[in-house]
């Protein structure tokens, strides 16, 4: 039994039992109901945006994981890209320096792979930009993998004939030391004894009588022997592999023919003076992949301290050439 609320009228100087309007009652709880529920959408609204419900919770630890991994997939190829790089160094400036190796420019080595759509199918996703960037990275690092280990097998097979690349270098002199009047040029800028204008001089001149044997500075075999090259005369011209080649020029006669196949020391021709010359004489030349190079850097092969001190003061005499 619901109690029963009173108030006092001063009309009647008394106290009074308040009516209840069903009306106004339905009215106040409907307000109350409406109120409730907004406020339950309010709260429910700022719950979604700071509290994650179980499949948002796994997701977001799902999402934290996969920035995790790439996070160490991207430091595990920048630690690969760097010891890399270090081979590749080691590569350029050892390895292949030791074998006479040409070193691998690096425009070669880093170059990245063609194609403008080649990553297209990455777009279009919120890391796109990651993914691509990734990608970019993973194939550039495998090839140049693939270059490297090329370059390594190389290497390797140039080790594997060490003993035949030290053959074929071209070691020693041409001319003996006995049979020598005197070196009477060497390579650099000389005086040309025709127009007497300052000329570089690609080779050395070795003043002996005419006859005086030549002999081939490393092995190899005869490319080439005939007198059709302007300026040489008869002349010899011996492939060592390698990217080396050797030239004998001005010569009297031949004691090898094209296609021989010759040792270091062996007797090849004679002292003459054929061609552009001035006076008997051997002018020697040596070639490392097509360029011609100073001969004397050779002279490892049969001259002693004190005799390549010697040829090397009178090699730089900037005197006149005999061709």
């Amino acid at each position: 039994m619901s109690k029963v609320k009173y108030y006092y009228d001063s009309d009647s100087m008394s106290y009074l039992a308040i009516e209840r309007r069903k009306r106004r009652t339905f009215k106040r709880i409907l307000f109350f109901l409406a109120g409730s529920l907004a406020m339950a959408v309010v709260l429910l609204f700022v719950a979604s945006q700071y509290i994650q419900s179980p499949q948002e919770r796994l997701l977001q630890r799902e999402l934290d994981k996969m920035e995790f991994e790439y996070a160490t997939l991207v430091d595990r190829v920048k630690n690969a890209e760097q010891v890399l790089e270090n081979i590749q160094d080691r590569d350029n400036n050892l390895y292949r320096v030791y074998f006479e190796a040409a070193p691998i420019p690096d425009e070669v080595r880093r170059a990245g792979y063609g194609g403008a759509n080649r990553y297209k199918r990455y777009e279009g996703f919120d890391a796109s930009d990651l993914i691509i960037d990734a990608a970019r990275r993973t194939d550039q690092l495998e090839k140049q993998l693939a270059i490297q280990s090329n370059s390594l097998d190389e290497i390797k097979d140039l080790a594997d004939n060490r003993q035949e690349l030290l053959q074929a270098i071209p070691a020693i002199q041409p001319v003996r030391n006995k049979d020598l009047r005197r070196m009477a040029s060497g390579y650099g800028w000389r005086t040309d004894p025709f127009t007497k204008q300052r000329k570089f001089h690609y080779g050395m001149d070795f003043t002996a009588p005419r006859g005086t044997p030549v002999y081939a500075t490393g092995d190899g075999y005869v490319s080439r022997a005939d007198n059709a090259s302007a300026g040489y005369g008869n002349h010899i011209r011996i492939d060592h592999g390698y990217g080396y080649v050797s030239l004998y020029a001005h010569l009297y006669k031949y004691n090898v023919k094209k296609g021989q196949r010759v040792s270091r020391g062996d007797l090849i021709g004679y002292v003459g003076s054929t061609g552009r010359s001035q006076a008997p004489h051997l002018h020697y030349e040596v070639f490392k992949d097509k360029e011609r190079i100073n001969p004397l850097n050779f002279y490892y092969g049969n001259l002693s301290p004190a005799e390549y001190d010697k040829i090397l003061a009178r090699s730089q005499q900037e005197n006149q050439s005999l061709d």
